[in-house]
């Protein structure tokens, strides 16, 4: 299996520090607002990783931080009014309900930054120690010049930090350097005890400290979106490895692409903001989850209601295609001839880099060249498939099983009709087509 990593910009041979084991660490959201669709894409497409390497027999370890205290949290709770670490439990309860309606449940530790602070502390010190870092009168900083290899994630150097989170301060040695702890004496807002006095970490600390506490200096994977890179995974790279002396960090550094609405970046001043919550109010979690495979995971991924729409249908075909392979799939394993291309090439593409589109491709693959000859196969044939296919649903996240109708009567039915005809008069033509679709799925015949 061939991983690309961000660090080396190349792919290599998966390898682990422990033989079938993989420690992975990826980055969580800060709670101070409900999670977007650009939170679900990121998170999916690790979901779908881990689902895949503990399918190919390794024991994942999966952490995820959860950033509860930062200046963003701090200042929503001004704004309305909630204590800050109030407001960070409400949105960290909302996320998790947001992750779990999109069959994103493969994460095995939410380690709260704030659960953390005594690793924090420890680390902060032993980087006082050992020179790399300093206590000034408002905080204690990383000294940048004191490791040479800072930028090499990147390919920036540190005359760019000037897009860091922390405003640059006149006792600072230097501007670019960034903030371990910063000092909050006499302030409204949550602050913990320390050796250079009462405040709270900087935004880079809290990831090291967990992430050592759990898997120590050195680990597998690590993980977030591309936008993490500079500079916090950077900081991250130069804070583990002074205090350590042991490199690299992590083997494999991946990143997700991001994610833009209509071609357009993401943002609330373009009112094309959307939250995960908002996006299941009109569309099926597994839809979602579906669109966002179809991209590879390092690839800009274009949200919009035509690409939506195009997910459910290729959705509902590799349904349509189970369910008329009628056979029940026991523990018996059988050997198809007319599977093993498609099958290969399935997992081919996902043991490089885990290209879930051309893995997509090599089931459509399979339905074009046999749905026209399924009377023909014979049950091992059937069953063979149905179960290759099993195990792609296992490892995407999603059903292939066709929903059912429960109604006990017409007249569910015929409420749906007239909803739909009331929505092609106001010409809301989208949301009647997806109603057309569902239907249609299930056995019923909509002609307009």
């Amino acid at each position: 299996m061939d991983v690309y990593s961000t660090l080396t910009r190349s792919k290599q041979t998966f390898k682990t520090i422990n033989k079938d084991r993989v420690n992975l660490f990826v980055c969580g959201p800060t709670v101070y607002d409900d999670a977007h669709i650009g939170h679900g894409r990121t998170y999916i497409s690790f979901d779908t990783i881990k689902r895949y390497l503990e399918f190919r027999g390794y024991a994942v370890f999966y952490i995820q931080n959860i950033t509860d205290i930062d200046d963003k949290i701090i200042n929503r709770s001004k704004e309305s009014g909630i204590p800050a670490s109030q407001l960070a439990r409400k949105f960290e309860k909302r996320y998790k309900e947001d992750m779990l309606k999109l069959n994103v449940n493969g994460v095995n530790l939410f380690a709260r930054a704030t659960d953390h602070v005594p690793e924090i502390l420890d680390q902060i010190q032993r980087l006082i120690d050992k020179g790399f870092a300093y206590e000034t009168e408002d905080g204690v900083y990383f000294e940048i010049e004191k490791f040479p290899e800072f930028g090499k994630l990147s390919n920036r150097n540190i005359e760019e930090l000037e897009s860091h989170r922390d405003i640059a301060q006149t006792t600072k040695k230097n501007p670019q350097d960034f903030a371990l702890w910063k000092k909050r004496e006499g302030v409204d807002e949550p602050t913990w005890p320390s050796p250079w006095g009462d405040g709270r970490p900087g935004w880079h600390i809290e990831d090291t400290a967990i992430t050592e506490f759990y898997f120590g200096p050195q680990y597998d994977a690590h993980g977030g979106g591309l936008d993490l890179i500079f500079p916090h995974h950077e900081a991250e790279i130069t804070q583990m490895e002074a205090v350590s002396g042991k490199a690299p960090m992590v083997e494999f550094w991946l990143h997700t692409g991001f994610l833009n609405v209509n071609g357009e970046k993401m943002s609330k001043s373009l009112n094309n903001f959307i939250t995960i919550r908002e996006l299941l109010e009109e569309w099926d979690a597994e839809t979602f989850r579906f669109f966002v495979l179809s991209t590879h995971y390092r690839s800009p991924i274009d949200f919009s209601k035509d690409s939506l729409h195009q997910s459910d249908r290729s959705l509902d075909r590799i349904r349509k295609y189970y369910e008329l392979l009628d056979v029940e799939v026991g523990d018996e394993t059988y050997q198809s001839d007319v599977l093993a291309p498609h099958k290969e090439e399935f997992f081919k593409s996902m043991d490089d880099d885990f290209n879930t589109p051309k893995a997509i491709a090599a089931i459509f693959g399979l339905i074009n060249d046999t749905k026209n000859e399924l009377s023909d196969l014979s049950d091992e044939d059937k069953i063979a498939i149905k179960s290759f296919l099993d195990d792609a649903a296992h490892i995407f996240g999603v059903s292939f099983e066709t929903e059912k109708v429960s109604a006990g009567s017409d007249e569910l039915l015929d409420l749906i009709s007239d909803v739909r005809s009331e929505l092609r008069a106001n010409k809301q033509y989208d949301l009647s087509d997806k109603i057309r679709d569902k239907l249609q799925a299930l056995g019923y015949e909509i002609n307009d």
